[in-house]
C-alpha cells in the first residue's frame, strides 16, 4: 500500500469532485497489490460506505463479454469472424442507402458525413457484412440511434420484465436497428458503434440457440469464470449497487436499472451495456486475456483479439472488441505499454490490461450521477494508471 499512496490520494480527492463511489483493484499475476473503495453508494445520506465488493453499472465494459462469448463461438466451430451477420440475423441483410444518424449526446438528427455525399447513392450491401466488421467497428452502422424509443413503454421502476416481455423488446429494438441506413461504406472507415454490438449479440444468441445475449454471455462467460455479473440484478442486490444518473426518460434515478437508454428499452439486456457486476469479476475477466484464455478461450484466438485491426488517423487503434492504447492520450496514461489493450464505459468503468507488466487495473465509478460532463472522467482515469505505474516501479 505504501507505493500508492499518490494513487490513494488521487482517488480520495476524486469522491464528490467526480463520483460519489469508486472502486479501484490492481493486480500483477495472481497478487492484488491495490485494493481499495471510496465515498458512498448513497450520497444523500453518506451511511453506507462502498464496499470492495459493489456492483457498478458496467456499461461498455458489457461490450467485451459479448466479445468473449463471440470469441467462444468462434472456438467451438460455431461461428467465423468472417462469416456474413445476415446468416444469423437474416433481416439484416439487403442494400440500404448512406442516410444520416443521432447524435449520442443531444439526441439530435445529424446529417451525413460531407466525407460520403459521394457514395450517398451508392446503397451498402448489409448481405458482406461480416462478424469481423462489428468486432472492429467498421461495419458502416452508426454510432447510436434512440432504439428504446421503438421497443414499448417505458420500463417501471424495479419491476422484473417476464422473458416474454424481453424477448418482445428484443424484437422490436431489432427490427429498428435493422432498418436504419448506414452512415459510410463499410470497412472503409472506423466509428465507435453501439448498434454493432448490439446486433453481435444478437448474432451471438441464435449461434447458441437462445433468447438473447444475456444467456449467452451467462452460459459461456460468467457462469465459466464464476463470476457475480449480471443483467437486472434483483431487487436484494440493490442495496449493494452504486446508482447513477436522473434518467429524463424513465423520470428517476436510476438505482439497479441499467442507465444505457437503449439497453433499458431492450428489457436491461444487450450486447453494449446492460452488466452489472464488480471489480473483481472485471479482474478475472482481464487475467482471462492476459493468460492466453486459460482454459476457456484458445490462445490463437486471444492472440488475434489482442492485434491492431484498426488504426485511424486521429490514433485510435482496435483490436477485436478490446481498445489498444492509442495516441496521443490513452485513458490508461502514456505510462502503459503499447501493446496495452482496455476498454472504457460511459457510467465512468474502465479495465485496462498491460501485457509487459502483467498488470490488470480496474477502475469503477458512478461519475454520471453527477451528470455527463465528460472531462472530470477523463482527467482521472489517465492519472489513475500513471500514478499505479510509478508506485509499481517505486517498489
Amino acid at each position: 500500500m505504501s507505493n500508492f499512496t499518490q494513487l490513494n490520494q488521487i482517488l480520495q480527492t476524486a469522491v464528490g469532485a467526480v463520483a460519489p463511489a469508486i472502486v479501484c483493484r490492481v493486480e500483477q499475476g495472481n497478487k492484488v497489490l491495490f485494493a481499495q473503495s471510496y465515498g458512498w453508494l448513497d450520497p444523500t445520506h453518506e451511511q453506507q460506505p462502498t464496499q470492495l465488493g459493489a456492483y457498478f453499472d458496467f456499461a461498455s465494459l458489457t461490450k467485451l463479454f459479448t466479445t468473449t462469448a463471440c470469441l467462444r463461438l468462434i472456438d467451438q466451430g460455431r461461428l467465423a469472424l468472417d462469416q456474413p451477420v445476415a446468416e444469423l440475423v437474416p433481416t439484416f441483410g439487403g442494400q440500404r442507402l448512406l442516410g444520416g444518424a443521432e447524435d449520442p449526446i443531444s439526441k439530435q438528427p445529424t446529417a451525413i458525413d460531407p466525407r460520403w455525399l459521394d457514395f450517398a447513392h451508392t446503397a451498402v450491401d448489409a448481405d458482406a457484412i461480416t462478424i469481423r466488421h462489428l468486432l472492429t467497428h467498421t461495419s458502416g452502422l452508426a454510432a447510436w440511434r434512440s432504439i428504446y424509443k421503438a421497443c414499448g413503454p417505458t420500463p417501471s421502476p424495479h419491476v422484473a420484465l417476464r422473458q416474454a416481455e424481453v424477448r418482445a423488446r428484443q424484437q422490436a429494438g431489432l427490427a429498428a436497428l435493422v432498418a436504419y441506413p448506414f452512415v459510410y461504406p463499410t470497412g472503409r472507415a472506423y466509428m465507435y458503434s453501439d448498434l454493432g454490438l448490439i446486433l453481435l449479440g444478437a448474432a451471438c444468441a441464435r449461434a447458441n440457440g437462445d433468447a438473447h445475449i444475456g444467456q449467452t454471455i451467462a452460459a459461456l462467460v460468467t457462469q465459466p469464470l464464476g463470476l457475480q455479473a449480471r443483467f437486472n440484478p434483483p431487487q436484494e442486490l440493490h442495496d449493494q449497487i452504486a446508482p447513477t444518473e436522473f434518467c429524463q426518460w424513465r423520470q428517476r434515478r436510476l438505482h439497479g436499472e441499467v442507465h444505457d437508454e437503449n439497453a433499458g428499452g431492450l428489457g436491461g439486456v444487450a450486447g453494449h451495456a446492460g452488466l452489472f457486476g464488480t471489480a473483481a469479476d472485471l479482474s478475472q475477466l482481464g487475467r482471462l486475456y492476459l493468460s492466453g484464455g486459460e482454459k476457456l478461450l484458445s490462445t490463437a484466438i486471444v492472440a488475434e483479439c489482442r492485434q491492431e485491426h484498426v488504426c485511424t488517423a486521429a490514433g485510435d487503434r482496435r483490436g477485436l472488441g478490446w481498445m489498444l492504447r492509442s495516441e496521443p492520450n490513452p485513458s490508461c496514461s502514456r505510462l502503459f505499454s503499447p501493446t496495452s489493450f482496455g476498454h472504457t464505459g460511459y457510467t465512468g468503468t474502465s479495465l485496462w490490461c498491460d501485457p509487459e507488466r502483467d498488470l490488470t487495473v480496474v477502475l469503477l465509478t458512478n461519475r454520471v450521477y453527477n451528470g455527463r460532463h465528460p472531462q472530470p472522467i477523463a482527467q482521472l482515469r489517465p492519472a489513475v494508471h500513471e500514478a499505479i505505474v510509478q508506485g509499481i516501479s517505486a517498489q
